[in-house]
């Protein structure tokens, strides 16, 4: 997570300065947190929270409950870890829903946190776990507010209720109460109140969201916050908390390059727990927030817990198992490429997928250089074969390619070491499901990497003339066809027979009649 970056660099060269290590001394501990609170202090993690962890981390250090399992970098690894959770908020918290509907969730926050289009996904969240979510539009202040949740809200394919045009029109406290009238009404089983934020926390702010939560009287106020804040998060967080008291945390922006301390001073500071994470510009990068997991994500331990339930949520069960089926029994075409392709762009960024595997910080350079666009490019290609050509990439003869290359902007080339590479994989995915060991390349092959396991038998090498000369080639294999033997090239021979047999150098009677009698047949 880019949020981070600056974060994991830091904490992994401490850590490594402890490899090797037997034992820890005072001094190895006392340095290693030295790192690890300049490191924190650099991300912008308030000071008391700084301090906090430290403490921890050292008293733990040093005290007798380390894993004698572990060697000294990972015992320090595994504690850091645990003290990160704890900031983070320990365990991962729901919606707490009311038992009787509509559950009223309430945002608020500072203007440019990102309000409006959280609300557009925490309603498409809801509305995936078969929730029929209402968006209110109670930002009467900002211009153009009330017109951008309604396009958020079409977007996300949600209902919202606008009676007011806004830009400083309207009753924001009345609109919000009738709200709850209207979800019953209609049967809308949550509904979410966007009010409005101001560029700074003053009185005005904090009545005004006062005013709406008493109106409504929501199950959950969430307080929405800009990860790339820094150390102003803290400050407007406890304003926060004592004008409006909400009950758990929104980090916004966290796919930023920013330090991310806020994530890390939030939960700690006023003692409520992050809920959501924001991680991109799209409706769908938003997540549930695990202390845990983002834990492992900063100490660049991955998150294969969430890769996985995205897999899931992308991939239909089904056709995965059916595509599996078909790599033993028949042959993978462009056609099933396409759909796998397309299943993979529903999960989201491939960047940030391969950024949640085990040591991503690694490969930052490699990931920073990825070009996500060439998925798109290499939909483009397929797309633009006809579905003979999909099924049978042995039809892409030179004229259909080129054909295929103009229809989709790409180069013959392009189309060419796209058809190559999918046919390497398919034929190494077939062996594979045969239950074989695939050649990898620059590697020799492996014993027995037939399919099935079996070792192929050893062809007998095919015979023939090598030569460039393509009168001499013919001459030669002529020769060979008819079972005599050409001889070296020597003496200056045209066609490089048996020089030496005659005493001009050229071939000699027997071979002579050999060549005519095959060459007149």
């Amino acid at each position: 997570m880019a949020t981070f970056g600056n974060l994991s660099d830091r904490l992994a060269e401490t850590f490594k300065n402890l490899r090797g290590k037997g034992k820890l001394s005072v001094a190895d501990v006392d340095g290693t947190i030295r790192e690890i609170r300049r490191a924190l202090l650099e991300a912008d993690v308030a000071l008391s929270v700084v301090k906090d962890f430290t403490h921890n981390v050292r008293e733990r250090a040093l005290g007798d409950e380390v894993n004698r399992a572990l060697n000294p970098a990972q015992q320090v690894v595994q504690i850091v870890n645990d003290e990160l959770v704890a900031i983070l908020g320990g365990e991962a918290r729901r919606i707490q829903f009311a038992k009787k509907p509509p559950t009223v969730i309430m945002l608020a926050g500072l203007q440019g946190a990102g309000k409006t289009t959280l609300a557009g996904k925490l309603a498409l969240w809801l509305a995936k776990d078969n929730h029929t979510p209402l968006l209110v539009a109670a930002d009467l202040q900002r211009p153009n507010a009330v017109t951008q949740l309604q396009v958020v809200a079409e977007q996300a394919g949600v209902a919202v209720y606008a009676p007011e045009p806004g830009n400083g029109v309207g009753n924001p406290v009345r609109v919000a109460k009738d709200s709850i009238k209207y979800a019953t009404d209609k049967q809308y089983d949550v509904v979410i109140v966007d009010t409005a934020g101001r560029l700074g926390v003053d009185a005005e702010l904090m009545k005004q969201a006062g005013d709406i939560r008493r109106a409504v009287d929501p199950d959950e106020v969430l307080f929405v916050i800009d990860a790339m804040i820094g150390q102003d998060a803290v400050a407007t967080a406890r304003a926060f908390q004592e004008g409006v008291d909400f009950t758990a945390v929104v980090l916004t922006k966290l796919d930023g390059d920013a330090r991310g301390g806020a994530a890390l001073s939030v939960a700690s500071v006023t003692g409520r727990p992050i809920i959501f994470a924001s991680t991109g510009e799209g409706l769908g990068d938003f997540e549930p927030f695990y202390p845990d997991r983002m834990a492992s994500r900063i100490l660049d331990m991955g998150d294969i817990l969430t890769l996985i339930e995205q897999a899931q949520e992308a991939f239909d069960e089904d056709e995965a198992r059916a595509v599996a089926e078909k790599f033993a029994t028949e042959t993978f075409t462009l056609e099933d490429f396409l759909k796998q392709m397309q299943q993979m762009r529903n999960m989201g960024s491939i960047k940030k997928m391969m950024g949640m595997l085990p040591g991503a910080g690694a490969m930052k350079q490699q990931l920073e250089n990825f070009d996500e666009g060439e998925i798109v490019r290499t939909e483009a290609i397929i797309q633009s074969m006809t579905i003979a050509e999909r099924r049978n990439s042995k039809l892409l003869n030179g004229s259909r390619r080129l054909r295929i290359a103009r229809g989709s902007g790409m180069t013959v080339t392009d189309v060419n070491q796209l058809v190559n590479r999918f046919e390497q994989a398919a034929k190494m995915m077939k062996t594979v499901a045969k239950g074989g060991m695939p050649n990898m390349p620059g590697m020799p092959p492996m014993p027995g990497a037939g399919f099935g396991g079996r070792p192929k038998p050893q062809q007998q090498k095919k015979k023939g003339s090598k030569s460039g000369n393509p009168a001499k080639r013919a001459a030669e294999n002529a020769a060979l066809a008819a079972g005599v033997k050409p001889q070296a090239a020597g003496g200056g021979s045209g066609f490089g027979l048996g020089a030496g047999k005659t005493k001009d150098g050229g071939p000699s009677e027997e071979e002579l009649a050999a060549l005519q009698k095959m060459l007149g047949r």
